[in-house]
């Protein structure tokens, strides 16, 4: 299968979608961001000088994964009917992992809007942090699972792990 965002003489365009049936279509992405024990303790206390760190974080992923058509070119602007941004905290390697589900009823998917709420959570994460931490490392951004259309489900392992 060849890329679908080209042309046959190479021009970008955008993937016409209108011939496709409408079906339930989610995707979750995952990503973390490493941070010293002091940024980890704030953001996990509630202590971060600039407030709370995750509750903000989140407001900014869901906002993000709605606006995700005016930021990356191509994509398809979606009636998107459930966005959540969820953290899990990792105290023992200081990390943050933020997970983003994206679901909608559509003729195209959503995965692009589940990784870019999972990063711009991330992002801000590190925003709202770098006052005390300037060295975090966001790492491990990726799509986890995705339903629906003509892929059906797919499944993906974390970074540096592979299925059976």
């Amino acid at each position: 299968m060849g890329l679908t965002h080209f042309d046959s003489q190479g021009n970008a365009v955008m993937v016409d979608v209108g011939e496709k049936e409408a079906t339930e279509r989610e995707a979750r992405a995952r990503g973390r961001i490493r941070m010293t024990e002091e940024a980890f303790q704030a953001v996990a206390e509630g202590t971060a000088k600039k407030g709370d760190v995750l509750g903000v974080a989140r407001v900014a992923g869901i906002m993000a994964a709605k606006r995700t058509p005016d930021l990356i070119p191509l994509c398809h602007l979606l009636a998107l009917t459930k966005v959540a941004v969820d953290f899990n905290l990792h105290p023992e390697s200081w990390e943050v992992e933020a997970v983003c589900t994206v679901r909608c009823s559509g003729k195209t998917g959503v995965e692009m809007e589940a990784l870019t709420g999972a990063s711009v959570a991330l992002l801000t994460v590190y925003d709202m942090c770098k006052a005390v931490d300037k060295a975090m490392v966001i790492s491990e951004i990726y799509l986890e699972e995705k339903r629906g259309g003509k892929s059906g489900e797919i499944h993906n392992p974390p970074p540096g792990e592979t299925y059976d």
